[in-house]
């Protein structure tokens, strides 16, 4: 990375230049390439127009949560607290590995027993990019949207193979 002030050949990803400690770390931001990688980029998760928050307590039990996945038509919902925070999310995922076969009486277990706890989240002002890259190392299929610690929706795989599926 060619240093602006003093032409120095610097490594990529320095954040100052190593002759005149100028500041490099403006130089240093991916750019798009093509239209995909523009909106995933600059478009935002309200752009998803996120499914509003599908909420249960914590101390629901996990026969009441699928009552309300199946009403709902949902895959997973967000597990609150008693101030309505996010502690957690219950997905299809967390019943196959966490309650099929292993608790008799499964209809009775609380959420908070089985539920992911502190799930990644995304805000309605971060990047698809983010969003996407949160979903693709976790192996995510549902990330909760937040704001000030409170649920507001729910962003899905499919919502976002929708809103770029539109735009292609």
């Amino acid at each position: 990375m060619i240093c602006p002030n003093c032409g120095y050949d610097n490594l990529p990803g320095d954040e100052s230049c190593k002759h005149c400690e100028g500041d490099l770390t403006q130089l240093d931001r991916p750019a798009a390439q093509n239209r995909l990688e523009r909106i995933l980029m600059e478009d935002v998760v309200a752009a998803l127009r996120p499914r509003k928050a599908v909420v249960a307590r914590q101390d629901a039990t996990v026969g009441q949560a699928l009552d309300l996945m199946l009403l709902s038509d949902l895959g997973a919902l967000l597990v609150v607290d008693v101030a309505g925070n996010l502690c957690g999310i219950f997905s299809e995922r967390d019943l196959l590995t966490r309650v099929a076969g292993i608790h008799s009486c499964w209809e009775n277990v609380s959420l908070g027993e089985v539920m992911t706890r502190n799930p990644e989240t995304v805000r309605l002002a971060d990047t698809l990019a983010l969003a996407l890259q949160k979903m693709d190392v976790g192996g995510y299929r549902h990330l909760p949207v937040v704001e000030d610690g409170k649920p507001v929706g729910v962003i899905s795989v499919r919502d976002m193979m929708r809103h770029l599926t539109k735009l292609c």
